[in-house]
């Protein structure tokens, strides 16, 4: 397939930009695309979430505009961290949220939608022992298949976008020590699956939980679903926070994003301030 540079030096495939509307529109806003169109597949790219950004900024995407990539050549994870990946073996996607009409204290609100939509893809794949591990990774048993970085735009006040990024582990089989603890699709299923397809049939169920979301109801209902799938969920856990570690038992997220959990007495934890030192203690 013939490949062009665009304005941003980047290799892109194939590309249909056509901002399709349709009658899925948001509440009080004048967006009607759905989320996955256009579906953009970039042969190579420094983030995903990078570029998604500067579409969004130039104005040459919009709500929906979903940017898949078969390789990162800077790709993006939580708290600085650098996400690995094999050229052409994972799903790599970065999708534009319109969150003009959610209120700013719904932010985690839309993270664990973003991992109920991932969740709820890998588990056509996965039928067992798949969890969200605080704040929004995708864990099968106590290795990590997927994470999720999502970067948000302010404007004039107002939370006005997102860039929900996703990076699934899907056909890769070796993995460095720094990612040891990964896990693929290919490894727990023992089928090579095609990343591109997968990625357009996860826009699917990021389209039915964003929609979720946009209702009055939607971040209580959000999180309680995201409790229901939590890692470690009731379990005795050891933590780490500065220079104390302390086993603690997992209660649940709150709406604000804090890790609850009890340990002679309630706590709360924000998502930075802690490291999960081991699995659960029996």
């Amino acid at each position: 397939m013939k490949e062009v540079p665009n304005s941003f030096g980047i290799l892109l495939k194939k590309i249909h930009v056509n901002f399709v509307k349709n009658s899925n529109s948001l509440a009080g806003s004048g967006v009607k695309t759905v989320i996955g169109v256009p579906f953009i597949h970039l042969s190579a790219v420094n983030s995903t979430n990078i570029y998604a950004m500067e579409q969004l900024q130039a104005k040459l995407a919009e709500h929906g505009a979903a940017f898949f990539a078969d390789l990162q050549t800077s790709g993006k994870g939580q708290m600085g961290k650098k996400w690995e990946s094999e050229e052409g073996k994972n799903l790599l996607l970065s999708v534009i949220l319109n969150t003009s009409t959610l209120n700013m204290g719904d932010q985690f609100a839309l993270s664990a939608a973003v991992a109920l939509a991932t969740h709820d893809f890998l588990s056509n794949y996965i039928h067992e022992e798949l969890t969200i591990k605080w704040p929004n990774d995708l864990y099968w048993r106590d290795r990590k298949a997927g994470g999720i970085l999502i970067e948000t735009q302010i404007s004039k006040g107002r939370w006005a976008f997102a860039i929900a990024g996703i990076g699934i582990n899907i056909n890769q089989t070796h993995f460095s020590k720094t990612t040891a603890r990964a896990v693929s699709l290919r490894q727990i299923t023992g089928k090579e699956l095609n990343p591109v397809e997968l990625a357009k049939e996860l826009c699917l169920h990021l389209e039915i939980r964003f929609n979720q979301l946009l209702h009055a109801e939607g971040p209580a209902e959000i999180m309680k679903d995201y409790n229901c799938k939590l890692y470690k969920k009731g379990q005795r856990v050891k933590l780490k926070t500065g220079n104390s570690t302390a086993v603690y038992t997992i209660d649940k997220v709150d709406q604000q994003g804090q890790l609850c959990v009890t340990g002679g007495i309630p706590m709360q934890f924000t998502h930075g301030t802690v490291e999960w030192i081991t699995a659960s203690m029996q």
